[in-house]
Formats: structure tokens, C-alpha cells, sequence
């Protein structure tokens, strides 16, 4: 399974670039949400973005993590967090 900090960020970004889309934005970011929808879908073994974003949720929420800090920390500069899967 994919490191914690990417899913959290790959999960960030596709609720950004569909807030993007939503708005408007559509070429640029359709490509993006594609790129980021199969990256979600393979880095959680699901077919559907649903199941991805259900499967990548999950697994953050049994993350145990020694600070929250240093979670957000890592998503936002790609830093390996601290804590371990349970």
C-alpha cells in the first residue's frame, strides 16, 4: 500500500482539482483530475474513484501518527511521517 503522505496528498489534490472543475476550469485540470483519479485507483488497488477515495480515507484514519503536525507537515513537503500502520 502506498505511503500514508502520498495518499493524503493525492486525496487533497482531487478534492482541489475538482473544486477547480466545478468552477470552471476544465481543460488544464481534466487531464490533472485524470492523472490523479488512475494514480488513486492504482495506489489503492480500486477500479472506481469512489472506492479510491473510500479505501485511501480508511487507511489515513488507521494510520496511528505520533502528531498531527507532522502529518500535515509531510503532505505538504513529501516528507515521510513518523508514525507506523497499526
Amino acid at each position: 500500500m502506498t505511503h500514508p503522505a502520498v495518499l493524503a496528498r493525492l486525496v487533497e489534490e482531487y478534492e482541489r482539482e475538482s473544486g477547480l472543475r466545478a468552477a470552471g476550469r476544465h481543460e488544464p485540470v481534466r487531464q490533472r483530475m485524470e492523472d490523479v483519479v488512475y494514480t488513486l485507483c492504482v495506489s489503492t488497488g480500486t477500479r472506481d474513484i469512489e472506492s479510491a477515495l473510500a479505501a485511501a480515507r480508511e487507511r489515513l484514519r488507521t494510520v496511528r501518527f505520533g502528531d498531527v503536525d507532522d502529518v500535515e507537515t509531510a503532505v505538504q513537503d513529501g516528507r515521510a511521517l513518523s508514525g507506523t500502520a497499526r
